[in-house]
């Protein structure tokens, strides 16, 4: 493997995977933040904690993750700032990664379906990804590793706390879960504006696409745990399941609604949004993402039977800024990624349709 190997592809091999409820849930993740003991945290931490960190944590992960398979450790302090995009883009590292201190790192399976962050906001973050509803597939994973970097590693923990991490809010179990939806009827019904604030009643987060800060680009939400103090990871997952499965729930029968009440509109959208991707010469990212977003709903519904629903989640990376730009050969000015972007999509539809 190489740094090469994951920039090349758009969607990481998991996600050609079906898993459970995958027409409304695009994948799970769980997160486990841990810091080594004896060390400063990453706020901190000096530059030379920091390099030593980053030598410890990769002589000890080597290029194996046990029985997880082999891993390529990835330094960002070697990667151009359009790399770092791409992996970002790609969900396989995090915005706080990318910054330009020099001092963290990856380690990527081959899958792209384990991504070991080094020097974050933590000294270490595992994180985990299924395709679909797999909360608790997912935590074993990530408990796996968890214990095997734990066999190896000193990491800082109280026994009444818990993990210790730089934020209060990762203190405890330090683990985040989330899952990344694509609600487009709840948003056509306007039914998301009420359901967000009763999500949050609940003790859990409703963020965009690319987590804290992020927008919600065509109609994809994460819904993840705030609390991870006081309790289990088990139970975390337990009460995160039962309000995505209410969500889906609603999201499926705003969808039967659409369907009964405003078949023909919502039909003409879904064929106009089509027509747009086919056939558009110039294109932004959020226009990209919401008729992505109406193609998608018709496939789930059955509209639309030549197209898989899987070009739709290549199609959601591919035509992001950094992933355009390093798929084109090096930076574009906005306008010439809008070009790019409505010729991408076109070409991929076209050898979508060849191949159905």
């Amino acid at each position: 493997m190489s740094l090469e190997r994951f920039l090349s592809q758009a969607s990481s091999s998991w996600m050609s995977e079906d898993g459970p409820n995958s027409d409304i849930v695009l994948s799970t993740r769980i997160r486990l933040a841990r810091n080594l003991n004896q060390y400063l945290f990453p706020t901190l931490f000096s530059p030379e904690e920091a390099n030593m960190i980053l030598e410890k944590v990769e002589g000890c992960i080597g290029d194996e993750a046990g029985e997880h398979g082999n891993l390529e450790f990835l330094k960002m302090s070697e990667m151009q700032p359009l790399q770092k995009r791409v992996l970002m883009e790609k969900h396989l590292v995090s915005p706080n990664l990318t910054d330009e201190s020099g001092y963290g790192a990856v380690a990527l399976s081959e899958k792209e379906d384990i991504s070991i962050m080094v020097n974050e906001e933590d000294h270490i973050r595992i994180q985990c990804l299924f395709p679909g509803l797999q909360l608790h597939e997912a935590l074993e994973k990530a408990d796996d590793i968890d214990d095997w970097l734990e066999s190896k590693l000193d990491f800082a923990f109280h026994e009444k706390n818990g993990y210790l991490t730089s934020c209060p809010t990762n203190v405890g179990t330090g683990m985040r879960a989330s899952v990344m939806m694509h609600l487009p009827a709840l948003i056509i019904t306007q039914q998301m504006n009420r359901i967000i604030p009763a999500i949050n009643q609940l003790g859990l987060v409703v963020r965009g696409i690319y987590g804290e800060g992020s927008e919600a680009l065509g109609n994809i939400f994460q819904i993840s745990n705030q609390i991870t103090l006081g309790k289990s990871e088990e139970d975390i997952v337990e009460d995160l399941n039962g309000v995505v499965k209410q969500i889906i729930a609603q999201e499926q029968s705003a969808r039967e609604a659409l369907v009964k009440t405003s078949n023909i509109q919502l039909e003409d959208r879904v064929f106009r949004s089509l027509g747009v991707l086919e056939n558009c010469r110039v294109i932004e990212s959020k226009e990209a993402a919401k008729c992505l977003s109406d193609v998608r709903l018709g496939i789930d519904l059955g509209y639309i039977e030549n197209i898989s629903r899987n070009i739709l989640n290549e199609l959601m990376i591919l035509t992001q800024p950094g992933f355009l730009q390093q798929y084109s050969g090096g930076p574009l000015h906005p306008d010439e990624r809008d070009i790019r972007r409505a010729a991408f999509i076109r070409e991929r539809l076209k050898l979508e349709n060849r191949s159905s």
